[in-house]
């Protein structure tokens, strides 16, 4: 009994078309997995598609990118506002004092703690102190309402000292929401509050978007970007808060770019400020695979808000240098952009092989029934 040589087989026969089938076209067009392919770019295709331009980022690209960046400054009606002294509101607890007359600060000869003799301003804007008996409070000053209380008492104590001191804080309040550490309404003080000083009370939660605050004021909004006025030195212990001002801390969810392809940690980043650069959208997946990815796959996708009209942006890297590592933490990305990273062509050839051995092996085990049957035959 000889063994049949099956080289001329129909079986082998048709692994030889299938392997010289693959050697012959481009493997990698048949990977598994997504594929950026910009020679699709170089033309729009049919007229209802959307469009795309492709863009190499060069040293001229991101100088134009920041010469266009807009500078923020500071609107001029919130720095012009001065606070003036404290005006009392209802709701403030005021600890009234007449030097030498124990008996009007602590009723009964009892001392007690200053809290606890506090004179509440009603919401009639009124309170009670005795002799004079009612007594018009909200909307005077501390000094007003020292003078107010002394002028009275002159018809009972000869040149009356008295002092006044808010010990509660109720009357004048900003209000703030959001994604701030602690929301609810702030009391303003007889020491005047400025902006910073308000969220460095309050406090910024993780979630935060600071780069989008918005301050309502007497019926206006003022949207301001506190990481870019931070760095261009506005100065913003100028905006001092008044009563009725609210503000909103937004959260960066809708201020996302998401990161694919042959990274490390692919994914959706959050801005927690104005801006981030593509060195720094890198650094936080944990940078490229380097075993895997094609450096020269770096792409930016950029989509617009009319695709029937307007045309979209694909940046592209070539991050194969270290020159390309400067120009990236100079390229800004924006909100929703998609960084994409190619995987090289390899990587792309050895996932089709990778598909195609379970094939090879269906198609190998094939080939030795047959040259069993032919052996058994002869």
């Amino acid at each position: 009994m000889s063994v049949l040589h099956t080289g001329s087989s129909p079986v082998h026969r048709t692994l030889a078309v299938i392997l010289a089938a693959t050697i012959g076209l481009q493997g990698c067009i048949f990977s598994p997995g997504q594929h950026l392919d910009t020679s699709d770019l170089a033309h729009q295709g049919p007229p209802d598609s959307p469009r795309f331009e492709l863009v190499p980022i060069t040293p001229r690209l991101v100088a134009t990118q920041n010469a266009a960046r807009v500078v923020e400054t500071l609107p001029p009606e919130l720095t012009s506002y001065a606070p003036g002294p404290y005006v009392i509101g209802v709701g403030d607890v005021l600890n009234i004092t007449v030097w030498e007359h124990p008996e009007l600060n602590s009723p009964g000869g009892v001392q007690q703690a200053p809290d606890a003799n506090g004179r509440l301003v009603r919401p009639d804007g009124r309170l009670f102190y005795p002799y004079i008996g009612e007594t018009e409070a909200a909307g005077l000053t501390i000094e007003e309402l020292r003078n107010s209380i002394a002028e009275r008492l002159t018809r009972y104590i000869e040149s009356p000292q008295v002092d006044v001191a808010v010990t509660r804080f109720g009357g004048r309040r900003v209000i703030l929401t959001g994604a701030f550490g602690h929301t609810g309404p702030m009391p303003l003080t007889t020491v005047p509050m400025t902006l910073p000083a308000a969220v460095g009370q309050a406090g910024v939660g993780g979630g935060a978007d600071i780069a989008r605050l918005i301050l309502k004021r007497d019926g206006r909004e003022y949207r301001l970007d506190l990481d870019a006025l931070n760095r261009g030195g506005a100065e913003l212990d100028r905006i001092y808060l008044k009563d009725g001002d609210q503000l909103h801390l937004p959260t960066n969810d809708s201020r996302r770019i998401f990161v694919l392809g042959e990274v490390v940690s692919p994914g959706p980043l959050s801005f927690r400020s104005r801006s981030m650069n593509l060195t720094e959208v890198i650094g936080s997946v944990r940078g490229l695979r380097q075993e895997t990815s094609n450096p020269q796959a770096v792409y930016v996708i950029r989509g617009v808000r009319d695709l029937e009209r307007e045309t979209a942006q694909v940046f592209q890297l070539d991050a194969k240098s270290p020159a390309s590592m400067v120009l990236a933490a100079h390229f800004q990305v924006e909100p929703q952009d998609v960084v994409y990273v190619g995987a090289a062509g390899i990587t792309r050839w050895n996932r089709f092989i990778s598909q195609l051995f379970p094939s090879a092996s269906f198609l190998n085990m094939g080939i030795g029934v047959e040259d069993d049957i032919n052996t058994i035959t002869k």
